[in-house]
């Protein structure tokens, strides 16, 4: 196997520390881009993981015209302690939701669209349905729209998963999170292999494939680099790559920040593995810049690019 640089961390330091690095601060959302997009979701009741998930690129992207729509409401069944969505009961499946985000992201004129859900497990087809419902909606009223899916784990079971499959988004996207380890404490009622079964279940069906790995919630990086050798075993073509922030006290505690060199080494490692796209970097959240990963080839060529202007 070949030998792969890594980055020596040392050991995690314990507690929260106390003060935000210099390379973490974003800019606030301003703009008229901002505002329009903002008012489109409101008007259209859409649920965005942009403020669910307390995202620290949303003024960037909505002040470019993009946002990650959540379907199947705001209230997850699951409780993973990184994760700012509402956990609990959800309300009623919404069998209208499908068009109205279409119609969103026509009125948008977006070019690429990203749409991602809460975990529905009380429900016996894990919401499989209305996301098969959502991407052929968005496909016949934006046929020149690309679009990203970033879709729960639908406990591996195939019959679900194949319906995404089925309607072809340009990526399939399912988080992974954090290293096998720490899985039980990040990822309460996920499996760490179980979602490596997914993102299987997804390759097998001729899909691209792309997954992310949040830092600085204790793993040591080489259990960073087994996962994302993990994730190349499945097939995956694009990973991200980036910091854990804490959402609010009641969630898990950042344990270090990781520094822009280290992110920079991670995505060495990860074009060394084999990936097609690495987006590797402190501020990198999963649909951040995913635009440019529904295209084969970019990231690598772009890689390959920079070596070259630095020998």
């Amino acid at each position: 196997m070949q030998e792969l640089p890594i980055v020596n961390t040392g050991e995690q330091p314990s507690g929260n520390p106390a003060k935000k690095p210099s390379w973490l601060r974003v800019k606030l959302p301003i703009g008229e881009n901002y505002k329009q997009v903002r008012n489109l979701v409101d008007q259209h009741k859409l649920h965005t993981i942009c403020e669910s998930g307390n995202c620290p690129n949303m003024g960037e992207c909505w002040g470019a015209g993009t946002a990650t729509f959540m379907i199947l409401g705001n209230i997850c069944t699951r409780s993973c302690g990184f994760c700012a969505v509402a956990t609990g009961m959800p309300k009623a499946v919404d069998w209208d939701e499908p068009q109205r985000v279409a119609e969103a992201i026509h009125l948008m004129k977006v070019k690429h669209a990203v749409i991602t859900s809460v975990d529905r497990d009380e429900l016996k087809d894990g919401g499989s349905i209305i996301w098969q419902n959502t991407i052929r909606a968005v496909k016949t009223l934006n046929p020149d729209t690309t679009l990203e899916t970033l879709i729960p784990d639908f406990k591996a079971e195939k019959p679900n998963i194949l319906r995404i499959v089925e309607v072809a988004p340009e990526v399939v996207s399912h988080n992974i999170e954090t290293v096998e380890r720490l899985t039980k404490q990040v990822r309460i009622q996920a499996k760490y292999w179980r979602s490596m079964e997914t993102l299987k279940i997804l390759k097998e069906g001729n899909v691209r494939t792309k997954s992310g790995i949040m830092l600085g919630l204790g793993e040591k990086t080489e259990e960073v680099v087994q996962t994302m050798r993990d994730l190349r075993n499945v097939g995956v073509d694009v990973i991200t790559l980036g910091q854990y922030l804490q959402p609010t006290k009641k969630h898990l505690e950042v344990q270090r920040f990781v520094t822009p060199d280290e992110f920079v080494s991670l995505r060495e490692i990860g074009y060394s593995l084999g990936f097609d796209y690495v987006e590797s970097g402190p501020l990198v959240r999963s649909s951040y810049h995913s635009e440019k990963h529904v295209i084969p080839g970019y990231g690598k060529a772009q890689w390959l690019k920079e070596k070259e202007q630095t020998n």
